[in-house]
């Protein structure tokens, strides 16, 4: 009986290292849902050449292919190839194409892609919109000596703070509960819901769980309160941080930096380099980049065919000039 699609990439998906987490199956499972999310993909032979999940939803009667919360990127996947410039470019720009010719009508699409890949020419090609955001990148975690020296003397200044003067401590063996009333706090402080629903964070926090690629950090204080977390994943290539969460009555101590400072660290035993993740918001930025990092940018892929919603986005950008 011939395999599908999804079926193929499911059985790929477990074997291929080079695959972001993000990417793969059980985690889009967790995320999304077993039967929300599909994936376009090309073989040569019977070895998988290319690869392009989405995420589909309903609304008003409209086709969106996305990605689901939590999930900071997604896009294609290339075999990595070890041919020449040009060579290269030109499987790219065939095997792109074969992925965007197989793609099922949709009224608007929207993915993050992996700041590994550069090149949307076949995307633009076709229609497709890009626009650039900017992940921060610790690299070399292996000396985190070296590591600690190129943090800024505030963040430093910070973690010191938070470690003497309020006699924090960073604990990983909590419940899971108690880091998510911590990321439940960060959002009502700001006067909102967490944009995700509490049974996905819990379903994707038992499939990392369970897949031994994830950990979480609180700051606790000598008296038991809990003062801030971080959340990370990882894979073969890279740790993630991926949710936080902070008491906001407690935000003097500093404790954010001290668990970042903590993730940072424990990453150092099982990859190379930690992303923090993308954000366009400046005090976020500047406190991502304090930490050390490199820059790196990625692309933002959409194209809205629907007529109807390219009206009304046209509209809302003259509004909100």
């Amino acid at each position: 009986m011939t395999m599908s699609a999804k079926e193929i990439y499911r059985e790929f998906s477990r074997n291929e290292p080079s695959l972001p987490i993000f990417s793969r199956d059980w985690w889009l499972d967790a995320a999304a849902g077993p039967d929300a999310w599909n994936v376009v993909l090309v073989q040569r032979g019977e070895q998988v050449a290319a690869a392009m999940p989405y995420v589909l939803r309903k609304r008003y009667g409209m086709t969106v292919f996305g990605q689901p919360a939590l999930t900071p990127r997604l896009g294609p996947w290339l075999r990595p190839s070890d041919a020449n410039s040009a060579k290269r470019l030109t499987d790219e720009k065939d095997l792109m194409q074969a992925l965007i010719d197989q793609l099922p009508a949709f009224d608007y699409f929207n993915q993050n892609w992996h700041y590994g890949y550069t090149n949307w020419l076949p995307f633009s090609w076709n229609g497709f919109q890009q626009t650039t955001y900017y992940t921060y990148v610790t690299m070399d975690l292996g000396d985190t000596e070296k590591v600690w020296s190129r943090l800024q003397q505030n963040i430093r200044g910070h973690c010191k703070k938070a470690s003497s003067r309020f006699n924090l401590t960073v604990r990983d063996d909590l419940p899971f509960d108690d880091f998510l009333a911590l990321n439940r706090m960060t959002y009502r402080r700001q006067g909102m819901e967490m944009p995700y629903a509490e049974s996905m964070v819990r379903r994707l926090d038992e499939a990392c769980a369970k897949h031994n690629c994830r950990k979480f950090f609180i700051a606790i204080d000598s008296d038991g309160r809990h003062h801030a977390g971080s959340y990370i994943v990882w894979d073969e290539n890279s740790a993630y941080g991926v949710m936080n969460g902070a008491n906001p009555a407690l935000r003097n101590s500093q404790a954010t930096s001290l668990c970042f400072w903590e993730a940072i660290k424990y990453s150092s035993q099982v990859s190379d380099r930690f992303d923090f993740g993308g954000s366009m918001m400046e005090p976020v930025e500047r406190f991502f980049r304090a930490f050390g990092t490199t820059q790196i940018p990625y692309f933002n892929i959409s194209k809205t065919p629907s007529r109807l919603l390219r009206m009304r986005q046209g509209l809302l950008s003259v509004m909100r000039g």
